[in-house]
């Protein structure tokens, strides 16, 4: 599924426009990405949890000439679901 796959969905199920859902499904977007700039959370009871982790600066190595080169310090984005997905899904 993607995107447009989601959006067409959303309108189906709710018998609304393609454009609502669209202004529907990036609201949702919209909000989780703004939650985890901020540092915070998303937690959807039943479907999982959105949260951050910082990665520090390291080394690492090019595989083909053995370079030493610096990793820039970056923050990742983690999804863990939830019970209800997980066993609805099984």
């Amino acid at each position: 599924m993607n995107k447009g796959d989601l959006i067409s969905s959303v309108a189906d199920s709710a018998g609304i426009s393609k454009s609502q859902a669209t202004d529907a499904v990036n609201a949702v977007f919209s909000s989780i990405e703004k939650c985890l700039k901020d540092g915070d959370k998303g937690s959807f009871v039943g479907f999982g949890t959105f949260s951050t982790s910082r990665r520090a600066a390291r080394d690492g190595r090019n595989p083909a000439t053995g370079e030493t080169i610096k990793i820039a310090a970056k923050t990742l984005v983690k999804f863990k679901a939830g019970k209800a997905l997980v066993e609805s899904v099984n």
